[in-house]
């Protein structure tokens, strides 16, 4: 099962239907052929091309991947206002602080121990 090819500026960006200039096809006698994707990032507004196996080439591949987010999550999000400086040092420094693995693993052995192991009353 080959995994959902993206096309990815070099800059980092995934590129969509929407910045794609022109696409063709690469056919070849002898081995794989490819489709020619070319592109504007909407990012670094860079022009970009790709060739990508015709094998792996899906439709979906340009199509933007859609949010799991609700309309409810998305407006409180957006009512934090972005994250700053300061939260972000501050979660940096609970993480080296606090051990959150070894705190589920405690959290999953006081869930799994069983009643059949307990005294009889």
């Amino acid at each position: 099962m080959n995994v959902k090819a993206t096309i990815k500026c070099n800059c980092g960006q995934r590129i969509v239907a929407k910045d794609v200039m022109q696409t063709g096809y690469y056919l070849r006698l002898f081995g794989p052929s490819f489709v020619y994707v070319k592109f504007r990032c909407s990012r670094c507004k860079k022009l970009g091309e790709q060739f990508v196996k015709q094998e792996d080439w899906e439709d979906g591949i340009l199509k933007d991947i859609p949010s799991e987010a609700t309309q409810e999550e998305k407006s409180s999000f957006k009512a934090m206002g972005p994250i700053s400086i300061n939260e972000a040092i501050d979660f940096h420094f609970e993480l080296e602080r606090s051990n959150p693995l070894a705190d589920l693993v405690k959290t999953v052995k006081i869930e799994e121990t069983p009643e059949a192991d307990q005294p009889a009353e």
